[in-house]
C-alpha cells in the first residue's frame, strides 16, 4: 500500500473516533419496519417518514430510532424531541 494512502487510513480511523467533527445536515434512509419498508429523510431541519403514523403525528418509531442511532452527529435540535428523550 502506498505510504500516502496509509496516512489517510490512519487519519480516517482517528476521525471516526471523534464524532463531534461531523454534523449531518441531511440524509435519506430506507427503513425496514415490522410491517413494511419506509423512506425516512432529514432535510432542512425537518424529519419526514412515509409511514402512516408520521403523517398523522409528525413523529414515529422510525424517526425516533434514527435520532437515537445518529444522536452524536445530528444537530441538537434534530434530536431534542421530548419523545426522543424517553428512557431506553
Amino acid at each position: 500500500m502506498q505510504s500516502s494512502l496509509i496516512g489517510k487510513v490512519e487519519k480516517a480511523k482517528r476521525y471516526a473516533e471523534e464524532p463531534d467533527r461531523v454534523t449531518l445536515s441531511e440524509f435519506a434512509a430506507d427503513f425496514r419496519g415490522e410491517h413494511s419498508s419506509y423512506s425516512v429523510t432529514y432535510k432542512d431541519g425537518k424529519w419526514h417518514c412515509t409511514c402512516h403514523f408520521f403523517s398523522q403525528r409528525g413523529v414515529c418509531s422510525h424517526t425516533m430510532a434514527l435520532q437515537r442511532l445518529f444522536a452524536q452527529v445530528l444537530p441538537k435540535d434534530a434530536v431534542s424531541s421530548p419523545v426522543a428523550d424517553l428512557p431506553g
